[in-house]
């Protein structure tokens, strides 16, 4: 089977795609794969890090409002049309699917106009731009959250989940937590704000460390590469407890993951396709500043179902940071009932299930 996956811009699009790749080449050894991308976003450098094929095309996303960048943006599209089904072609693809990104809207709009399988899998509980209007060419739309089913054409939308789910499943959590130099035999406490941090996040953090050097438990604190520098001034004027282990960044996080208690983060779509994997109880703090709010509607779809606290940015201090963190992880009784309710949420076989619909779609679910 020969699969063209496209995803681009953030991590959020890409890592789903390569764990999906990463499945499917496990199950099957003779499958080829082309990824295409656009050498600006991120994709350009994870995706020929993971040897696969990769070829780029130009393209932008549409603003909101009218713009002569728009005008650009229709041009871009067109052509990168022109040179998806040039790629499509030369490859001979039996399967395309787009995992988000502006990237994917002329890939998959080619494939589907070249009477190739399309799929689009939306990760959020709020689709963007570009999904919504891919889910009118496509053959099956794949949602993470049933909150997303009703942006869709229903006769298309079925729930696969995040195929990253199935990665964090595999990895050790004992070397996990030896990789960052905590403790076996105390709880243990993953703050985050996302790859690239979140100074919010971090100025509660820096100002709640004197109390949790009191605490039964130990905390590894991930600034984000960004802020680490900022992040260790303002560090020493307030003291690191021994219980708190402070790191820019975390390049092995599944397998970190997988030896947490409780997680303090944003609310991506990825990160909790992994906590809900994994049965991860987590403190939620949705970045306000990404498209359509999704980051608080996703998070919802956890805090409604008791799998997780969620706390609006505006609402964080460290006082109630430290106070949620102790209301949860200090209570097991509360604290096994979160897990419950996160790995009742989870999908473990995302990239098995996305893998069925593109044999279904082809030849080779014959």
């Amino acid at each position: 089977m020969k699969i063209v996956v496209s995803g681009g811009g953030t991590g959020g699009h890409i890592y789903p795609a390569l764990a999906l790749i990463r499945e499917i080449q496990k199950e099957n050894k003779d499958a080829e794969f082309l990824y295409i991308g656009t050498e600006q976003g991120l994709e350009g450098n994870l995706v020929p890090r993971e040897n696969i094929p990769f070829k780029s095309i130009h393209i932008s996303g549409f603003k909101r409002k009218l713009s002569v960048d728009n005008i650009k943006t229709i041009y871009r599209f067109i052509k990168g049309v022109a040179d998806s089904k040039k790629m499509l072609k030369e490859f001979k693809a039996d399967v395309v699917i787009g995992t988000g990104g502006y990237v994917c809207g002329p890939v998959v709009y080619a494939a589907a106009k070249l009477g190739i399988p399309t799929i689009i899998h939306e990760q959020n509980s709020v689709p963007g731009l570009t999904n919504k209007f891919l889910s009118r060419y496509v053959n099956k739309v794949a949602i993470c959250f049933e909150e997303a089913r009703s942006f869709f054409p229903s006769e298309k939308v079925v729930f696969t989940g995040n195929p990253r789910a199935s990665e964090v499943l595999e990895q050790d959590g004992v070397k996990g937590r030896l990789s960052v130099g905590l403790k076996l035999d105390e709880p243990a406490v993953l703050i985050f704000g996302g790859s690239r941090g979140a100074r919010p996040i971090n100025e509660a953090v820096v100002k709640s460390l004197s109390e949790f050097g009191n605490k039964p438990y130990q905390i590894l604190y991930i600034t984000g590469d960004v802020h680490f520098n900022a992040v260790l001034k303002e560090v020493e004027l307030v003291g690191n407890p021994t219980n708190v282990i402070i790191k820019p960044f975390v390049h092995n996080m599944p397998e970190v993951l997988a030896g947490i208690d409780l997680t303090v983060s944003r609310a991506g779509a990825t990160t909790l396709a992994e906590l809900t994997s994994l049965g991860i109880p987590s403190i939620l703090i949705p970045s306000p500043y990404v498209t359509n709010n999704h980051q608080e509607k996703n998070a919802l779809a956890l805090s409604e179902h008791g799998a997780a606290k969620l706390l609006v940015e505006k609402e964080l201090t460290s006082k109630k940071l430290v106070e949620e963190i102790d209301r949860i992880l200090l209570d097991q009784e509360q604290l096994v009932a979160m897990k419950k309710s996160a790995k009742e949420l989870g999908v473990q076989d995302a990239a098995a299930r996305l893998y069925s619909i593109m044999k279904d779609l082809t030849r080779y679910g014959t």
